[in-house]
This record gives C-alpha cells, sequence and structure tokens, in this order.
C-alpha cells in the first residue's frame, strides 16, 4: 500500500530555503510554499489547508510569531501543526514559540535527515 502523502506548507521570505526544504520533502510529500506570513494565512485558510506548516520566524512585514498567534486564533487553522524552521536558536524565542502553539522548532541550517525526521513523527499514527 502506498504512503498517503501529507501537505506541507513552507513558509520562508527566502526562495532558497524554500528550495532547500522541497528538495528535501517533495519524494514524500506536497509542497506548497508562501514567502510572506499574508500568503501563509490565505493558503492555510483555503479550501484545502495544508497538514503542517514549516515557518520561519525572521520574516519582513509579519513575522512567523505573529503568523502562529494568527494560526492559532482562528477556528479553521488553529489545529494545524506548525514547525518553525529558523534561524533564531535563543532560548526566549523558544519559549515564546512554545507558548504560542508551535510543535516543534528546528534551527538552520536544517539537516536533511532530522527534518524528514521531524515531519514524518508528525505523521505517525495518521
Amino acid at each position: 500500500m502506498d504512503k498517503k502523502r501529507y501537505s506541507i506548507l513552507i513558509v520562508d521570505d527566502s526562495p532558497q530555503n524554500i528550495r532547500i526544504l522541497n528538495e528535501i520533502l517533495k519524494n514524500e510529500h506536497s509542497i506548497n510554499a508562501a514567502t510572506n506570513g499574508i500568503k501563509a494565512l490565505q493558503i492555510a485558510q483555503s479550501e484545502s489547508p495544508p497538514d503542517l506548516i514549516l515557518l520561519d520566524i525572521m520574516m519582513p512585514d509579519m513575522d512567523g510569531f505573529e503568523v502562529l498567534k494568527r494560526l492559532k486564533e482562528d477556528d479553521r487553522t488553529r489545529d494545524i501543526p506548525v514547525c518553525f524552521i529558523t534561524a533564531k536558536d535563543d532560548m526566549d524565542d523558544r519559549m515564546k514559540g512554545s507558548e504560542l502553539g508551535v510543535s516543534f522548532y528546528i534551527t538552520k541550517p536544517v539537516d536533511p535527515v532530522y527534518v524528514r525526521h521531524v515531519v514524518n513523527m508528525h505523521f505517525a499514527g495518521k
């Protein structure tokens, strides 16, 4: 039996970072991408929301914390798991993400094996 392909939304203002994560995950999952928080929220609130969101923290206009806060405040998106993928490895940022409801925290530069492991952990048993 074929394994289900889950949909993942990658949100990062750097097209290079999106390409890297896409390369890591595209063989097992369906990938969508957004380069800003507004677009990410539009995709998450669409008729076909993602099963998981990989979200950068440092983005212009609306940072990842604000995107996460808005996702968790909306009935349509509050149950979508969100994983921060960021260069910010500060304990205060980790705590703030945890308080807002982030599921996991991965630091850049990413390790492909670890990214696949974390993503697949979210879908284990589904």
